[in-house]
């Protein structure tokens, strides 16, 4: 099984989006305090990284 370079952007995409939801999720639920704010905004970055590489997908 031969992975292109669109196959490995997806599934790249596929997990920072797994992580930057379960960033949030740590934030939202386990750390109530100002590290809360941090684990959210790290976790927003990963879905940005992650829209960032979905769009490149047929363009590499």
């Amino acid at each position: 099984m031969g992975m292109n370079k669109n196959t490995v952007l997806a599934w790249a995409t596929f997990i920072m989006v797994l992580v930057g939801l379960g960033l949030i999720a740590l934030g939202a639920f386990r750390y109530s305090h100002v590290s809360g704010w941090g684990f959210a905004a790290v976790g927003v970055g990963f879905l940005a990284n992650a829209w960032v590489f979905n769009a490149l997908k047929g363009r590499v």
